[in-house]
């Protein structure tokens, strides 16, 4: 195995305005651009190259090229479309970064997507059972709202899939990472194409489509609130897997990830689900609560933060509160004692009164 590709795709509408700044991989989640997650995975699994499938934005995912190939020591390569192919199309653009010759399998991930990534465990099951094609599944609570993938739990062969059913087929979903043999290459034309649904289906008929379930925890985190749940869930793992990376003290309340760069004084709350970026001041006093503070932000005395984003470089005014699933924007200012809630603030904007209801400052 040395090859994988994430499907950078598409532009982020979800995450604004986090995502007028830079592409949605690169958003921070838990410390780091999401797609350096996926990326450190692979090169624990041993992948030599990693191809990031864009369309948007393609000057900055060069520069993150740049600079994390030498961070990572993994080779990272660009594979652009000049038009939206869908979530097969990249991979027939891609061709020929991920045949090695040797038809070897590789890796296929969704951006957007956090879990444990139990890559490792994943190969060894595609190889097993012989699949031209394996993908991971999850379980949820409510498999109206989603594609079901119906397939048999002791061998994962895949019979079909059921787009949001209304009586009960099963409960498990796609999880948005796979395993390919490149024999699937020959299936995708040159042209927008759905791997979901397009490509798995044909596969699934002639009976060589297996699903493995995902252990641990799963979470698309392309939209404000579903990037807090994951941030929880990914901080919960964390206590499991790598304790030693979370913060712990008399400040602290739980799951909390600070950056060794940032600076917190004394007397503050900070917990649970909580993430601090680098280079971030939290001055005295202060309340944080289920957010993610990104890089470079300041966060003035006594300021309480609770259930929200705050994108880079923002500075939070003392005595102000922050709540309500607000969502600011790179260098936003905020000015003491106001209170913001379920707020949407674009970068570089400064906000001088209260917003109490929803409300997007453009």
């Amino acid at each position: 195995m040395t090859r994988a590709l994430i499907l950078v795709g598409g532009f982020g509408t979800r995450l604004r305005p986090l995502t007028l700044s830079c592409p949605k991989p690169l958003v921070e989640f838990a410390g780091k651009p999401m797609i350096v997650h996926q990326i450190e995975a692979c090169k624990e699994v041993g992948v030599t190259e990693v191809v990031l499938a864009i369309n948007y934005q393609p000057e900055l995912m060069l520069s993150f090229v740049e600079e994390y190939q030498k961070k990572l020591g993994i080779k990272i390569t660009i594979s652009k479309e000049d038009e939206p192919m869908g979530t097969a199309g990249p991979l027939a653009i891609a061709r020929s970064h991920l045949q090695d010759g040797k038809g070897s399998p590789f890796f296929v991930f969704n951006s957007d997507v956090t879990c444990e990534y139990p890559l490792k465990e994943m190969l060894a099951f595609h190889n097993k059972t012989k699949a031209e094609a394996t993908l991971l599944v999850t379980k949820v609570e409510d498999p109206t709202k989603y594609g079901v993938v119906v397939f048999d739990e002791k061998t994962g062969a895949v019979e079909r899939f059921v787009e949001k059913p209304q009586v009960f087929v099963g409960d498990k979903i796609n999880a948005g990472i796979y395993v390919l043999s490149p024999s699937v290459l020959d299936r995708i034309p040159m042209k927008p194409t759905s791997i979901e649904k397009e490509v798995f289906p044909l596969i699934a008929a002639e009976k060589k489509l297996s699903a493995m379930i995902l252990p641990g925890f799963w979470m698309d985190i392309g939209q404000p609130k579903d990037f807090l749940i994951g941030l929880g869930l990914y901080l919960k793992s964390l206590r499991k897997r790598k304790a030693e990376m979370l913060t712990d003290g008399v400040e602290y309340v739980g799951n909390v990830l600070v950056d060794p760069s940032a600076s917190v004084s004394p007397g503050c709350k900070i917990g649970p689900d909580v993430s601090i970026g680098a280079n971030c001041i939290i001055e005295e006093g202060v309340r944080l609560e289920k957010c993610s503070i990104f890089s470079g932000c300041t966060v003035r005395k006594h300021a309480c933060i609770t259930n929200s984003l705050v994108g880079w470089k923002s500075q939070i005014g003392a005595w102000a509160r922050v709540d309500g699933s607000s969502v600011l924007g790179e260098d936003v200012q905020v000015k003491g004692e106001l209170v913001l809630n379920g707020a949407i603030v674009l970068p570089h904007k400064e906000v001088k009164e209260s917003i109490f209801t929803g409300k997007i400052v453009l």
